[in-house]
C-alpha cells in the first residue's frame, strides 16, 4: 500500500506560523512523525508540500499512478478550490482530510471545505495526530476495498 501525503500552503512554516496554534513542532517533525506510524504499518508513503494551488492538483493526479490514497491537508485552499475538489474527485482514490485546527471553531469563511467534499474522512482539530489517524483510516478503508 502507499500513501500521498499532501500538504497545501504555509504547512512548510509549522513550528514558526502562530505556534499558540499550530504547535512548536517543524514541518519535517510532521514528516517524520507520519513517516514513522507509515513504517511501522508497513505503508508506503510519499509527502508533497506546495504554497501553488496548480501544484497540488498536479500532486493529486500523479497519485493517480502510484499510490492506493490520498492524506490531503490542503490549508487555506480547503474553503476556496474547488480545482482541488475536482482534481480529487478525477482520480478517485480514498481520501482523507487532516486540519490541525478544529477549523469548524474558526473564522466563518473557515466553515467550508471545498476538498472535505471529495474525502471519506476527515480528522479535524486533532494535531499532528490526526495525519496518524488518517492513515490509520485509510488503511482500513483501502484493505477493506480489497476484501481484506
Amino acid at each position: 500500500m502507499k500513501l500521498l501525503v499532501l500538504n497545501g500552503p504555509n504547512l512548510n512554516l509549522l513550528g514558526v506560523r502562530e505556534p499558540g496554534l499550530y504547535g512548536t513542532v517543524d514541518y519535517q517533525g510532521l514528516v517524520d512523525l507520519v513517516q514513522a506510524a507509515c513504517d511501522a504499518r508497513g505503508i508506503q508513503v510519499r509527502f508533497y508540500q506546495s504554497n501553488h494551488e496548480g501544484d497540488l492538483v498536479d500532486a493529486i493526479q500523479a497519485a493517480r499512478q502510484d499510490c492506493d490514497g490520498i492524506v490531503i491537508n490542503p490549508a487555506a485552499y480547503t474553503h476556496t478550490s474547488v480545482a482541488i475538489l475536482d482534481a480529487l474527485k478525477a482520480v478517485a482514490l480514498p481520501a482523507a482530510e487532516v486540519h490541525i485546527t478544529d477549523v469548524t471553531k474558526r473564522e466563518p469563511f473557515r466553515q467550508i471545505s471545498y476538498a472535505g467534499m471529495a474525502c471519506q474522512g476527515h480528522f479535524i482539530g486533532q494535531g499532528l495526530q490526526g495525519y496518524v489517524n488518517a492513515v490509520d483510516f485509510l488503511m482500513e478503508k483501502i484493505n477493506e476495498g480489497k476484501g481484506n
